[in-house]
Parts: structure tokens; C-alpha cells; sequence
């Protein structure tokens, strides 16, 4: 099974990425190496909109499927900029911004969340260096946010 056929069976049929709600792009391409914007869950995820704070109005089951929903918007970002998720060499470098209260320590467990996925839809070449940072507030109250640095084919 191809990496896009994996990300259609956790997506709805049809879904395509978010467009930028500003003066920049989903993705930034140069040579082999694809820079995707902050990407968030797209919608309600479990009944609760993508608006909250870990350790406060929201669990770490929460914020796991905030994540598991952000990397969905990832992939779907880097399958309209290539075409093809099998363009994808090796997801190089995520990073997760984590929308905590001053109590909450487990950030490292909301990103495995993103983690699983990109693993889970593009095998080995999801797996990836990684940094997550606890924030005190995100765009929109978003309680995640995504950015990633992608080597691809040409």
C-alpha cells in the first residue's frame, strides 16, 4: 500500500490541506527540502474544537488527538505540494508547540501523537528528529501547532 493510500484510510474522502490565512505558504520548497508552515488540527477532533489548554480545559488524550489531527493536516499539505506522498525521502525535523498550563510536563506524549502518524503513513522515512516546546498561548488558542522539515525526490 502507498503512503497516500494509507493517509486516505485516516482521512475523509476528498479532504485536501487548509489554505494559509495570510501572506505565506503551506510549504516552501527548495531543492530537496520542503519547510511546512505551522499546521494545526483542522476542526473538531472527539466532539471539542481545536481550542484549548493542556492541564487545563484539555487532557493529554486531548491533546494527543490534536496532534494525531495536525500531522493528518501535515500530510495533506505535503501531499498537495508534491503530488505524491511517495516523493517524501525522510521526514527530517518536527517540531510540536504544545499549548500547556504552567502544571502540564507531559509535551514529549501530546507529540508522539504527530509521531505515530507520520510513522504510520510514510513508514521509516516518518520517523524524524524532533523538539516540542510548551507554550503559553498559540494562534486562534490552537492546542498544537506542527512545523517540519521534509526531504523529497524530485
Amino acid at each position: 500500500m502507498s503512503a497516500d493510500e494509507r493517509l486516505n484510510c485516516l482521512i475523509e474522502p476528498g479532504r485536501t490541506s487548509s489554505n494559509p490565512k495570510a501572506n505565506y505558504r503551506n510549504a516552501t520548497r527548495w531543492g530537496d527540502l520542503v519547510f511546512v508552515s505551522g499546521k494545526s488540527a483542522n476542526g473538531a477532533v472527539g466532539g471539542k474544537a481545536p481550542h484549548g489548554r493542556l492541564g487545563d480545559t484539555l487532557t493529554l488524550a486531548d491533546g494527543v488527538a490534536f496532534a494525531r489531527e495536525a500531522a493528518l493536516e501535515l500530510l495533506l499539505v505535503l501531499r498537495d505540494e508534491l503530488g505524491s506522498l511517495d516523493k517524501v525521502r525522510q521526514v527530517l525535523d518536527l517540531q510540536g508547540f504544545v499549548n500547556a498550563d504552567a502544571s502540564f510536563e507531559d509535551h514529549a506524549k501530546v507529540l508522539d501523537g504527530a509521531s505515530d502518524v507520520l510513522a504510520e503513513v510514510l513508514g521509516e522515512a516518518g520517523v524524524h528528529a524532533r523538539s516540542v516546546f510548551g507554550a503559553v498561548s498559540l494562534r486562534g488558542g490552537q492546542p498544537v501547532i506542527l512545523r517540519a522539515v521534509v526531504g523529497v525526490s524530485a
